[in-house]
């Protein structure tokens, strides 16, 4: 939107509604804390907040404290990207056990998403199980066996790295439904897994038989006849047990999948996602616009032509006592969490108390 905001019309402008006080979304809570890198179009999301044409509203849910039907009446369109709400079960038995987690919330665990900062996932077994072959299971994995000298300088909250300084995680198996040809992680997850200081991979050579012919043949997708592929990854120097595995990430509109290490083996559950409001699905009329890529991070975008944020939004805030953060607001939590970080030698020390975030701006 911000790119194609010079080719609108100058009356034209774009408001965005957050559930949570701080935005950023995915990028602040999927995100994993060792990419950096991919965290610096923050600074982009940065400059489109500042234009003029541009306003956010944080601590505000759409289907509670406004509806769909509302924004429709307030704007010319509405676009939907409120991301992953839920996890989907798999439906095998044992998926509700004690030590069994998604990756939804595991990750959201580690990146200090407010409502998975009280999980303490069970890291007192040697071993742990994860389902799936996506970025998101090689994530859980990495993270799990990162030396803290490494951790200790990234923005994971200081609750998630204290529990992992006391983990006992020592291997680790990534589990995928099918072969190697269709697991879904980059070359660029497998090689900082494979290069991982201390991290010794395993593969099993009988997953990899005949793959030569199957590629130079019409099939590109041999089948495994049990389908199963199984990736080992240790934390022991020259280990010779094999080490963790993943759960496959199977969800609607790409949501991660999940996983993490339980007591001796753990699953995950794909995130799916939930509508905005009961009364108004997904793209409800011919104004509403579902985003093609929903991911975690609940936020809606609208784009303003005619009522406007400054007046629309203070007469909703009336009716229905909605206490809004403005960027401004974000702007000063952002700066007590960095000055956090720096006494800590890291990017910042994310708050992860939502009431907290709200005391901070006099809320």
């Amino acid at each position: 939107l911000q790119d194609r905001m010079p080719y609108c019309p100058n009356a034209s402008s774009v408001d965005i509604y957050e559930k949570l006080p701080v935005p950023f979304g995915l990028v602040r809570f999927g995100v994993a804390p060792d990419h950096p890198e991919v965290k610096n179009v923050i600074n982009t999301f940065t400059q489109a907040a500042h234009s003029d044409r541009c306003s956010f509203a944080g601590n505000v849910t759409v289907g509670r404290d406004v509806t769909v039907e509302e924004l429709q009446e307030a704007y010319h369109a509405v676009v939907l990207c409120y991301g992953a709400e839920d996890n989907r079960t798999l439906g095998i038995p044992g998926e509700e056990l004690e030590g069994v987690y998604t990756a939804r919330t595991f990750v959201g665990w580690y990146n200090g998403l407010p409502e998975n900062r009280n999980l303490k996932p069970d890291l007192n077994s040697e071993t742990a199980v994860i389902l799936g072959h996506g970025n998101v299971a090689l994530d859980i994995a990495r993270i799990l066996l990162s030396p803290l000298e490494i951790l200790r300088k990234t923005d994971i909250t200081e609750e998630s790295f204290s529990a992992l300084a006391s983990s006992k995680v020592r291997r680790i198996y990534l589990i995928g439904r099918r072969g190697p040809l269709q697991v879904a992680f980059t070359i660029k997850e497998l090689r900082e897994m494979i290069n991982l200081p201390s991290v010794r991979p395993f593969l099993d050579p009988a997953d990899f038989r005949d793959l030569g012919d199957a590629i130079k043949g019409e099939d590109q997708a041999p089948p495994p006849a049990v389908a199963t592929t199984t990736i080992a990854a240790a934390s022991a120097p020259a280990a010779s047990t094999p080490a963790a595995t993943s759960a496959p990430a199977v969800a609607a509109a790409s949501a991660p999948a999940a996983a993490a290490p339980a007591p001796a083996a753990s699953a995950s559950a794909p995130t799916t996602t939930a509508p905005a409001a009961a009364s108004a699905p997904a793209a409800a009329a011919a104004s509403a616009f579902q985003s093609c890529l929903i991911q975690p991070g609940v936020c809606v975008y609208v784009c303003v032509v005619n009522l406007g944020f400054d007046l629309y939004f203070p007469f909703l805030c009336q009716l229905t006592g909605v206490q809004p953060v403005s960027f401004l607001d974000w702007e000063k939590i952002d700066a007590v969490e960095v000055a956090r970080g720096k006494l800590a030698g890291k990017p910042r020390e994310k708050i992860i108390d939502q009431e907290e975030m709200l005391e901070l701006i006099g809320q």
